[in-house]
């Protein structure tokens, strides 16, 4: 059964609920691979009230709702120069994961990004998850690196999507 829920563009008063998301998301996501406390330092700095604003004011940013609240999130840059755009985010409450709203979440953000050739994406090599769903949609990898990461060393995956 198709799980009911609908996509519309992130507003000011959804910050709290994004913040909760975005912790959700990445401790069910990282748990053994990047240690708690490092989590926690990226979030307080990717996701605080000020970062919150500016991405809602300079990139596009929409929710997905379901039973009344906000369940996932996806965060695209603008296109630039050349008809490239950065998928930055793309996070799901771990409830509902697997039931087609990140698939949503990706198309509808396409929908919005006027003449985008290419989308880029950088994901966790251990975020199976991620890459595989990466994949399923079609990006393909493009470069692997290691990122210093709040002093933890991650192995990163830059994937492309051609439009």
């Amino acid at each position: 059964m198709r799980m009911e829920f609908k996509i519309r563009k992130m507003k000011k008063k959804d910050i709290r609920q994004v913040q909760q998301i975005a912790k959700t998301s990445w401790n069910h996501t990282y748990e053994g691979i990047i240690p708690f406390d490092i989590q926690e330092k990226f979030l307080e700095k990717a996701y605080n009230d000020e970062i919150m604003q500016q991405r809602l004011e300079h990139s596009l940013m929409l929710v997905s709702e379901a039973d009344g609240k906000i369940v996932g999130f996806v965060n695209y840059s603008f296109v630039r120069e050349g008809g490239e755009a950065y998928l930055a985010a793309i996070y799901l409450a771990p409830e509902y994961q697997g039931k087609g709203i990140g698939t949503a979440l990706l198309e509808e953000g396409l929908k919005h990004l006027e003449g985008v050739k290419k989308i880029f994406v950088e994901v966790e090599t251990e975020n199976r998850t991620g890459k595989y769903f990466y994949k399923a949609k079609g990006f393909e990898d493009v470069s692997e690196y290691d990122e210093d990461f709040e002093g933890h060393i991650l192995k990163t995956v830059r994937m492309a999507l051609r439009l």
